[in-house]
Order: structure tokens, then C-alpha cells, then sequence
């Protein structure tokens, strides 16, 4: 079966730590082009994947013969990119979020295959709490809580801090994107948000704290925070069932790892040693329990498979459009 070569627009950290090195470790790719007009990053590819053409343009990739395109670039330029991979007729992965509003998102249907990058269901803590739920260790769950926050009080200059709708910047869009996305694969329909959003440091524009209460269709809450600004970070997960609740800390170790130069070829990736366990059980009866190994290479050999007819994609673009959809509502209704 032929290798399916890919070319990679952006090499900033989702390309660097992220996407490059889980291309390279799947079977059926080949990191075949880097697009980036960086220097410094051209050198970097050039160290670490010297088989990769590098590009100074994305324009030189739509005649370019590429099976895929990987779109990691700041956000406001992730519609432009994809509708002219599309038009190229290649499929593309898209970096979170896929664009600023759901309806954009929507409007890249229709032609070939778009997969939005929502790496974060490979978590290993994530997959623990989704195999818990389903195999009913937990009972009936009732309220489902999440957090991705951060202790970075000083402002780091970039698009990611600016208030421009367009740039689809702040805690919501970066990190929310990831809890949302949790939420509802795990719990499904949303019929209820409500949203907090606030602009705490000295100089910020966007959104830096955030917490969004989610009301799902089977009754279950999800409440989850995202910040820039937690002194104390709180439990990643803490999920209560009617039977047992599960509750874990700290992020899972891969992203860590890859930004280390490890690869999902290395003994120890995407595990978590016994003393990082979260615990499951009810009052004084709760104990360690394994967290199951993140998966992040898992990823890019389904949507091989996709792109091939044999699977369908790991992640489909009315996912991303659904939870772009939860995120506006929270924009629309936030009390501040």
C-alpha cells in the first residue's frame, strides 16, 4: 500500500511538538513537506526530518501532489488554508479550533475529507474516565468536572492574546476547545450553557479565566474551567457518579514528552507512573487506579484509513462544528 505523503503548514509548536513527530510515527504517512518561513525553523526541520522539503509559501503545496494537508497555523487563517487544500482536492486535518464560528467550520463540508485536530480524546486520563463511565464503574454519572489551567500571570505577546473575534483568541477558544469537546464526546447533546468569562492580568484583552457550566440532554453536568491565571491548578478530572467518584490530577504526560523529543516509538510514552494514579471510589474507600496509556498516535493511522474509504475518521467536522456551537453560546452569554 502507498505511503500517503504529507505536507505540514506551520511549524510553530503544534507543528513541532505535535504534528510532525505523530506523522512521522504512523506507518502509512510520510512528512513529505514543512511549510515555514522561519529561519530558525527551516533549521529545525532540517535536523530532524531531513527527507522533508521545506516550503517558504502554502501556495507551493496545492499543485504539489500531496495526499494531505496539515493546517497548524494561528486560527484566523485555518478556513483560508483548508478551502484551498479543498479546492487543490486534498484532504486536510485542521488544527483546534477549525475556525472562529461553527457556521465557518460548516461552510469546508462537501468536498474532500476535513478532520479536525482534537488530540486531547487520546489523553490517557481521558480515556480512563471514558472507560470508567461506560463500563459503569461509577454509577450513574451525575456531574462531570474538568479543568485545564495555568499558572502564566505574565502576559506572552502573540495572537493568541488578542480580543479580535477573528483571531479566535483567549482561554475559551485555546483551552475550552478541549474540554467542550471531552464534555460532549462523553456525554453527548448539550441543552443548557451558561459561561463566566473574565479578563484578569494587567494588559490582557482576551479572556484569560473562564468556567462554563454545560447542561447535557441525558441530564449530566459538565462544569469546566480553563485559566491563565490559577494559583492552584485543582483536579484535572473529578467525576461523580451515584456509585463512586473518580478524581485524578496533572496533565497527561505526552505533550510534555513530545516537547521533550521523545516519540510514541519510546519506551515510557503516554504513561503514567502509579504515583500520578487518580483515585476511584467513594469516601475513605478510595484507591489508586490506572490510568490508561495516552494515545496520541492513534490519530493519524485512522485518518489514513479515512482518506482510504476503510474507517471513518477519528474526528468529524460536525464534532468541531458542535462544539464551536457551545463555545458562541458562551461568547453570547457570558456574564462578565
Amino acid at each position: 500500500m502507498d505511503t500517503l505523503g504529507v505536507a505540514l503548514i506551520g511549524y510553530g509548536t503544534g507543528g513541532a511538538v505535535f504534528h510532525a513527530p505523530l506523522i512521522s510515527a504512523a506507518p502509512d504517512l510520510e512528512l513529505a513537506a514543512v511549510v515555514t518561513s522561519n529561519p530558525e525553523r527551516q533549521a529545525s526541520v532540517r535536523s530532524r526530518y531531513p527527507g522533508a522539503r521545506i516550503l517558504e509559501s502554502p501556495d507551493l503545496v496545492w499543485a504539489g501532489g500531496y495526499d494531505l494537508v496539515v493546517i497548524t497555523t494561528p486560527n484566523r487563517q485555518h478556513v483560508p488554508l483548508a478551502r484551498a487544500a479543498l479546492d487543490a482536492g486534498i484532504p486536510v486535518v485542521i488544527d483546534k479550533p477549525v475556525a472562529p464560528t461553527a457556521a465557518e467550520a460548516r461552510s469546508l463540508a462537501g468536498g474532500p475529507l476535513v478532520v479536525p485536530f482534537h488530540n486531547r480524546r487520546w489523553d490517557g486520563d481521558f480515556r480512563t474516565v471514558a472507560r470508567l463511565a461506560h463500563e459503569g464503574a461509577l454509577g450513574r454519572v451525575l456531574r462531570f468536572e474538568s479543568r485545564f489551567t495555568r499558572w502564566r500571570p505574565q502576559i506572552k505577546p502573540g495572537w493568541k492574546e488578542t480580543a479580535d473575534p477573528a483571531a479566535a483568541g483567549g482561554v475559551l477558544y485555546d483551552l475550552g476547545a478541549h474540554l467542550i469537546d471531552q464534555a460532549i464526546t462523553l456525554f453527548g447533546p448539550v441543552r443548557h450553557v451558561h459561561a463566566e468569562l473574565d479578563v484578569r492580568r494587567q494588559h490582557a484583552q482576551a479572556a484569560d479565566d473562564a468556567f462554563v457550566a454545560l447542561t447535557h440532554a441525558d441530564g449530566v453536568h459538565s462544569h469546566l474551567w480553563m485559566s491563565a491565571i490559577s494559583a492552584d491548578l485543582g483536579p484535572r478530572f473529578r467525576v461523580l457518579g451515584d456509585e463512586a467518584a473518580y478524581t485524578t490530577y496533572g496533565l497527561d504526560p505526552q505533550e510534555g514528552q513530545l516537547r521533550d523529543g521523545l516519540t510514541p516509538s519510546d519506551q515510557g510514552y503516554g504513561i503514567t507512573p502509579p504515583e500520578s494514579y487518580g483515585l476511584l471510589g467513594t469516601p475513605g474507600k478510595a484507591r489508586p487506579h490506572r490510568t490508561e496509556p495516552g494515545r496520541y498516535q492513534d490519530f493519524y493511522p485512522q485518518v489514513a484509513a479515512a482518506i482510504r474509504g476503510e474507517a471513518p475518521p477519528p474526528v468529524t467536522l460536525d464534532d468541531a462544528a458542535t462544539g464551536l456551537e457551545v463555545i458562541e453560546k458562551a461568547l453570547a452569554g457570558a456574564s462578565r
